[in-house]
């Protein structure tokens, strides 16, 4: 795919979790049978005739997704999505090492220093309010219970064993927001447009037909 099209590709998103909860038990077999998270995204592919970042979104999704309201949410985006028109990105130029980039969810007390790099560098708090930073345990503690309360989603971008930024996503005003932070001594390496890309079958996932609003990476990322 020579081309990245966001509306094309959410579309896709959509389309495979439609597909997948329809045939959720051919889905949870071929996961089961999967060796390892790489062989379960290209299993999933393979099942539902679908990109890997698609498949990917299914793998990642939970089970309070399975429910017959979050189904018809889904549904509802697929349907939003098929009427739109497609807006071409520039073709993929992700550097080599950017590609084995991926997103986990944050944990508070592992990852706390990941968001206090974050904290200390632009000095926001990480509701995406643009308000100063407070304590760093009442930021976190607050954000497992917005994310508890699926009103936000927080993920940590590692390549390999090495943290290299984090990816945040508040639900506001019936929209995501979505922003990438890439940690200063890993930026211009391709890790803020390889962030950015996986935010969106990762979002898709915690929060399935909301529209998402991606801010761009930082300067330099």
């Amino acid at each position: 795919m020579t081309e990245q099209d966001p509306i094309a590709e959410r579309r896709a998103i959509a389309d495979a979790l439609v597909h997948a909860l329809e045939r959720r038990h051919e889905i949870l077999d071929a996961v089961v049978d999967s060796d390892d998270y790489d062989a379960a995204i290209e299993a999933i592919a393979d099942l539902l005739d679908t990109s890997e970042v698609a498949a990917e979104a299914v793998l990642r999704l939970s089970f309070d997704r399975l429910t017959k309201v979050s189904r018809r949410r889904i549904a509802a985006e697929l349907e939003n999505l098929a009427s739109q028109s497609p807006i071409f990105e520039p073709a993929d130029q992700t550097p080599g090492p950017a590609r084995r980039l991926l997103l986990r969810p944050f944990a508070a007390v592992d990852d706390r220093d990941i968001f206090a790099a974050r904290t200390d560098d632009i000095r926001l708090a990480g509701d995406g309010t643009a308000t100063p930073a407070g304590e760093l345990g009442d930021e976190i503690r607050d954000a497992v219970a917005r994310v508890a309360a699926e009103e936000a989603a927080w993920l940590v971008a590692e390549v390999g064993p090495t943290k290299v930024g984090m990816v945040f996503g508040e639900l506001a005003g019936g929209e995501v927001d979505v922003r990438i932070w890439i940690h200063p001594q890993h930026r211009k390496q391709g890790y803020g447009l390889a962030a950015l890309r996986a935010s969106r079958s990762e979002m898709a996932a915690y929060f399935p037909a909301v529209p998402l609003v991606v801010r761009a990476p930082a300067a330099g990322s």
